[in-house]
């Protein structure tokens, strides 16, 4: 049996093999590529390869298999907010791009969507691998590339002791403290009549402050306020490097074709090895001092982990960093930009007149408290008005962990990723009036504070910001002393300064200023 259909299936079995081979000539060979080809090139037309063609989302056009890859490298870093704030405009609330390496990105503008997203399906959407690694160097294992459970005992930490109301008074004082320092500065500068960068002093005033506050050190910046500080340029660099990372796929390839590698290494150890020098100090310190740390540090050091371990010099090395990013850069950067708004050539005069005239009254003539700071309503004002037009975190990604619906019925599959821009949404007349694009604090006294959803500066649901009122102090009590003693002009207040690739949103050149001290009569 076995023999018979041997003899009989061999010859079909070679006659078949003959017709195949006749058939797969070179020529029809060609013309089978040819065909898959223009097959893949058809079933990715509008997106990249391996990542399957949405048409029930608008978005800008695509290459095909490259789908928005091109764009995303020859848009001028300093245009990408401007950009994604045009493409709302042309699409809507909701457009998508396609990035290899990345996959889809739904961007979103909408206080509906965010919500939902940040809130209300708060465990649907995590940071993500990508993101992680592209921040390592900067947050490691920290909380803000954090999800799940490694992300909540880090919240749930980091919240005690932003809600002790002796921190808050403690903070207050050295707010005060490294307030003085800056006046002292610009007291100097105003008799020289030298130009001021603010920018630069905004950042050695938050991390002196914090640096003193969350673990008992300070940087020592306003020692020396006009030479550069080695950690703080570093960090600055990883800063800009990590954020460029987040929309690059190749990276790598980039990083070494630049030679920028080398430099990215050389930056995590001068701001590792701070983090690791501050860690063993404080170690030496508790074993040779009875003095009982009430710190963020010591917070951490008396905590355990998930698994109930000590944390290592590593965790605690990228706690330390990634609250540095939090309490130095965001402020920093959102007093840069309010004194921007309230001395360039269009702004309105009332509005420092208005801000003097109330520090004058609460403070007559003294210096801020923590309970004179929440008196100060229209300083408080001021500086969210600034934050809404120019926030601090001015985009931010996540990745989609289940697939999900948005309202407005926007389908978001497993693995796709949703952007939002708190820039865009902060120049949207349709959620902030036929004004929004005017620097306008009194829009904040009308005595109802717009939603969360609304103003996502200090983010929105189980993420949002701790540091919240610790910033908003921190930044009136600044305010409040600066306008006590000096008054201020821009070196070019016709020009709106360009913003530098960031995780955040720093002045790409600073802010140049002219300080004048400030005479009894300007007081009114």
């Amino acid at each position: 049996m076995s023999s018979a259909l041997s003899t009989t299936t061999n010859p079909q079995l070679a006659a078949l093999t003959r017709v195949l081979a006749k058939a797969l000539t070179r020529s029809n060979l060609s013309k089978i590529i040819g065909a898959y080809v223009l097959y893949i090139i058809f079933k990715y037309r509008k997106s990249v390869y391996g990542v399957p063609t949405r048409t029930d989302i608008p978005g800008p056009w695509c290459i095909p298999l490259f789908g928005n890859l091109f764009q995303v490298l020859t848009l001028p870093r300093d245009q990408v907010l401007q950009r994604q704030t045009f493409h709302h405009q042309k699409y809507g609330k909701a457009y998508a791009m396609t990035i290899p390496g990345v996959g889809r990105i739904i961007n979103i503008a909408d206080p509906d969507m965010v919500d939902h997203m940040l809130r209300v399906n708060f465990w649907a959407y995590e940071k993500g691998p990508h993101l992680r690694t592209a921040l390592a160097p900067l947050v490691g294992e920290g909380i803000f590339g954090a999800d799940g459970q490694h992300w909540k005992w880090q919240r749930k930490l980091a919240s005690h002791i932003f809600n002790v109301k002796a921190f808050r008074s403690y903070t207050s004082s050295v707010f005060v403290q490294e307030a003085r320092l800056v006046i002292d500065y610009l007291s100097i500068k105003a008799d020289q009549g030298a130009v001021v960068d603010l920018q630069e002093l905004f950042y050695k005033y938050t991390l002196d402050s914090f640096g003193e506050i969350a673990f008992g050190q300070s940087f020592g910046c306003l020692n020396k306020p006009g030479e550069e500080v080695p950690f703080a340029a570093a960090f600055d660099r990883l800063n800009h490097a990590c954020s460029e990372r987040l929309m690059f796929p190749l990276w790598k390839l980039r990083d070494w074709w630049r030679g920028e590698l080398d430099q990215v290494d050389k930056d995590t150890e001068i701001v590792n090895s701070f983090a690791y020098k501050v860690i063993q100090n404080r170690r030496r310190q508790n074993r040779e001092s009875q003095e009982q740390y009430k710190d963020l540090m010591q917070l951490f050091m008396d905590t355990q982990d998930e698994n109930g371990e000590p944390l290592s010099d590593e965790m605690l090395k990228d706690t330390l960093n990634n609250f540095i990013l939090a309490g130095r850069d965001t402020t920093a950067q959102a007093l840069s930009w309010m004194f921007y708004l309230m001395h360039r050539q269009q702004a309105d005069k009332n509005i420092t007149k208005q801000l003097i005239e109330e520090t004058d009254r609460i403070l007559q003539g003294g210096e801020p408290t923590y309970d004179s700071t929440k008196q100060q309503k229209y300083a408080e004002s001021c500086f969210h008005e600034a934050l809404r037009l120019y926030p601090s975190v001015p985009k931010n990604i996540k990745t989609c962990v289940e697939d999900d619906v948005l309202p407005g019925g926007y389908k978001v599959y497993k693995n796709e990723k949703v952007a939002w821009s708190s820039w865009a949404m902060g120049r949207d007349t349709s959620i902030w009036g036929p004004d929004a694009k005017e620097y306008n604090p009194e829009r904040w006294m009308t005595g109802e504070k717009p939603s969360q959803a609304k103003f996502v500066a200090f983010h929105l649901g189980p993420r949002t910001c701790l540091g919240q009122q610790f910033a908003t102090i921190e930044a009136i009590t600044i305010m409040s002393m600066l306008m006590q003693n000096f008054t201020f002009e821009l070196v070019d207040p016709n020009k709106e300064p360009a913003y530098y690739p960031s995780l955040t949103l720093p002045m790409a050149h600073g802010l140049p200023v002219r300080v004048k001290h400030r005479s009894s009569a300007q007081a009114i």
